[in-house]
């Protein structure tokens, strides 16, 4: 992968730690009673998606438009499939996610029409929408209509479901319920419960496990060759299982701040009130500094609770401040203010 260009499901190739779940596909595309739908679920960034993209390239390539068992979904990076696929313009694969406002979709229409496409660091900067709308869904039966390119797979990828509301979630739920022949829908979760129960029994489940620190850093290693081992083991820790929280980390900084939280709290009642407030100045900087400061205040504590003076106190504790966070935006409370209180308390029980 060239140097400085975006690691995303599009175009990384490279999966581990999910053998498990590569072995289900496999397995129901070698018995030849293939499901069309499937659920594909498990926390934030261990995988989903870059599976979803796997199999789309397996299903699509050249050697599949005649059936033949395989012995792995590996496919040829630079085979004319999945350049279309890495360049969404294969005729038989479609994805589905939230688009960009309209604003900023007109700004990428124009610089496509103008031969001047952006880069994925200019594609970062744009907004997008809330939700998956009901029109993108709707879409879905128009690609499924049209006969596929080889009389092979048609393969939609819907990432992630979650982002629909409730007219874009009925809108799917038509299509899931009379798929057509030789069509697969890939459908990505992060939290399946919340989910309609007539799409979750409509579709295969495929639970996805959150990936060892092990492999984590190894993932590291790979993306990231200029963090020091140090770093890399830290943000192993710290991820949950997670490559893609664990890239994130790694980008802002998140394992300094972790760690002088932990300073802070670990010092109980003796923390340094000029600590605390400098932690808490560099945390209401940005509103995504605040969101990083939020996760990393209730990640300590269920990484603490346990090791805790008073773990029903301590718990009680994170029970408060996950509410408390969570009104913040709602009710305009003062951020500052709110992060001071929570790790000044934690600073008592833990």
């Amino acid at each position: 992968m060239p140097d400085g260009e975006q690691i995303t499901p599009k175009n990384n190739i490279f999966l581990t730690g999910q053998e498990a779940a590569e072995k289900a596909l496999l397995d129901a595309y070698n018995s030849n009673k293939l499901h069309n739908s499937w659920l594909i679920s498990g926390v934030k960034g261990i995988g989903k998606a870059t599976l979803a993209y796997r199999f789309a390239r397996f299903l699509l390539d050249e050697k599949r438009r005649v059936f033949s068992p395989a012995s792995s979904l590996a496919t040829d990076p630079g085979s004319p499939s999945n350049t279309l696929i890495t360049s969404n313009s294969h005729p038989d694969f479609k994805i589905i996610e939230r688009d960009f406002i309209e604003t900023d979709r007109k700004k990428v229409i124009k610089a496509i029409k103008d031969g001047a496409a952006l880069d994925d660091s200019e594609l970062k900067g744009l907004k997008r929408s809330s939700v998956i709308r009901i029109d993108d869904v709707r879409g879905i039966n128009e690609f499924l209509a049209k006969k596929s390119s080889a009389d092979g797979w048609r393969v939609v990828i819907i990432d992630s479901i979650d982002d629909m509301n409730a007219a874009s979630a009925n809108a799917l739920l038509k299509i899931l319920e009379e798929p057509p022949a030789k069509s697969i829908l890939l459908l990505i979760s992060h939290n399946v419960g919340q989910l309609l129960p007539t799409i979750r029994s409509r579709c295969t489940k495929l639970v996805l496990k959150p990936l060892s620190d092990n492999i984590v850093a190894s993932l590291l290693r790979r993306y990231r060759p200029d963090l020091d081992e140090s770093t890399v083991k830290g943000l192993a820790e710290i991820a949950g299982g997670s490559i893609g929280k664990a890239l994130n980390y790694a980008d802002c900084g998140a394992l300094e701040r972790y760690r002088g939280l932990k300073d802070i709290i670990g010092a109980g009642d003796r923390f340094k009130l000029r600590d605390m407030l400098n932690w808490v100045d560099a945390a209401v900087a940005s509103e995504e500094s605040f969101d990083l400061a939020s996760e990393l205040v209730l990640k300590y504590c269920s990484d603490h609770i346990l090791t805790s003076r008073d773990i029903e106190e301590t718990a009680r504790a994170w029970e408060n401040a996950v509410k408390v966070l969570r009104q913040t935006d709602s009710l305009n409370m003062d951020k500052k203010e709110t992060l001071i209180n929570i790790i000044g308390g934690l600073c008592k029980v833990m």
